[in-house]
């Protein structure tokens, strides 16, 4: 494998099976993330984790402004990554934004896939007449001047909410010092190429089984969310979750990984 992709996204592989299961962080976010699920899947999977350009462990000389202003370059990271480990038949799990990323790779290389996991997906975080993505513009203009001002008051305030469970104040620090942990220029534009994606328009062209995990209770991602999914995304399954937040994987990682272990079982 090539010393620079692996260097540029901090790639690991682990695992005893030969069915690659790729695990991509949202926002804000790094690989670690995922260490409540991998275990269930390492006796059956080949497990890839990653960090995009400018989040966790990854090369942050490699982050080009140009490339990640879309979300097609985050795309184009996993493909990278797809490209150099020689991965098919891949089963993508994808968090918050990571959702689409994986759509926008699968649409692009449908082949390559044999499954998309997608955690807390929303494909428009914006109203838009009819559609409730969950937020005015106004509101996100407002999240990203407040990051611009002061970061580290926006990832403490920001993260617990998101986290959705104030019982358990731990979850909701460790995504803020995650948040903290990111440079605060790149995780200003990857916010702003985040929650001004739309999309909608990208659902139809998917070719590859998907489970959508709605999460019952979700600032970021509501459940009119969810309910577009389900009558937009072809090929999909939305299972909407007793879990609350926007982070179940975290939070509720046994009710995340039976609904996953199900939908791999009746759907292969």
């Amino acid at each position: 494998m090539s010393q620079t992709i692996a260097a540029r996204n901090n790639v690991r592989v682990f695992g005893n099976g030969t069915q690659p299961m790729l695990f991509a962080h949202g926002f804000g976010c790094d690989q670690n993330m995922w260490r409540y699920i991998t275990p269930a899947f390492e006796k059956d999977y080949k497990i890839v984790l990653f960090d995009y350009v400018g989040s966790g462990k990854s090369d942050r000389s490699a982050y080009n402004q140009e490339r990640y202003a879309s979300l097609h370059g985050y795309a184009q990271d996993v493909l990278d990554i797809c490209t150099e480990l020689g991965l098919r038949d891949v089963v993508f799990v994808g968090h918050s934004v990571s959702a689409m990323v994986g759509l926008l790779a699968a649409n692009e290389e449908p082949g390559w896939f044999s499954h998309l996991i997608m955690v807390g997906p929303s494909p428009c975080y914006i109203n838009d007449g009819s559609y409730k993505g969950g937020f005015e513009r106004a509101d996100i203009e407002g999240l990203l001047d407040t990051m611009e001002k002061n970061y580290i008051g926006w990832a403490n305030f920001l993260a617990p909410n998101i986290m959705g469970h104030p019982d358990r104040p731990q979850l909701g620090q460790e995504l803020a010092d995650s948040f903290c942990s990111t440079d605060p220029v790149i995780a200003r534009q990857f916010a702003e190429t985040t929650f001004f994606s739309d999309n909608r328009r990208d659902l139809q062209k998917n070719r590859v089984p998907a489970l959508v995990l709605q999460c019952s209770d979700d600032i970021i991602a509501p459940l009119e969310v969810g309910d577009y999914l389900a009558t937009h995304l072809p090929w999909s399954t939305v299972r909407v979750m007793k879990a609350t937040g926007h982070c179940p994987h975290m939070s509720e990682p046994e009710e995340t990984i039976a609904l996953i272990e199900d939908y791999l079982t009746t759907a292969a």
